[in-house]
């Protein structure tokens, strides 16, 4: 019994040591991968809000898309459980919102996914967004409607064509 256990802590203090040696050293390239996966992610987002602005359903369609690729191959890293549960079931409800609005062919309708999907992407947008990136939470205030941009200036992506500076920052990360 003395042996087994004196085993078992050696194989316990082996895996622990190979633990803390993996997570100390992570490979450069694995580290620029993920930056580049998170700047992607980013990208397509904004694509998507900016397309809104410029009221381009064709544009909303093709980023809607193209976002939903770039968050189904995104791991997240470094969560605990619960937060691993939270952004995962996060992550699934922005893949299915920008599934249903590169669905829908009415572009109000479009619109008023992406004012749910921009709380969603908002609630990871610090998990999304890359070192070398700021990103500023914008609110209309007529509607309450929030949406993500990488500028402090204004353009709103609900009213592009009545008040399209209508809005102001909210918080920034």
């Amino acid at each position: 019994m003395r042996k087994i256990l004196v085993i078992a802590l050696l194989c316990f203090g082996f895996v622990a040591q190979a633990q803390i040696t993996s997570k100390e050293e992570v490979a450069p390239e694995l580290v620029e991968k993920r930056e580049t996966q998170k700047k992607e992610i980013t990208k397509n987002y904004l694509a998507l809000k900016n397309s809104f602005v410029l009221s381009d359903h064709s544009a909303v369609t093709t980023n809607a898309l193209a976002l939903k690729n770039a968050l189904v191959n995104f791991k997240f890293k470094k969560l605990t459980l619960v937060q691993m549960n939270a952004a995962t079931t996060t992550r699934k409800e922005i893949i299915e919102l920008a599934t249903a609005i590169a669905a829908e062919k009415d572009i109000n309708k479009q619109r008023k996914t992406f004012e749910t999907l921009s709380v969603k992407y908002w609630e990871q947008a610090a998990k999304y967004k890359a070192i070398d990136e700021t990103l500023y939470l914008q609110v209309c205030p007529m509607t309450g409607a929030v949406w993500t941009s990488d500028s402090k200036d204004i353009k709103n992506p609900y009213y592009p064509k009545n008040m399209l500076t209508c809005g102001e920052v909210k918080a920034s990360l």
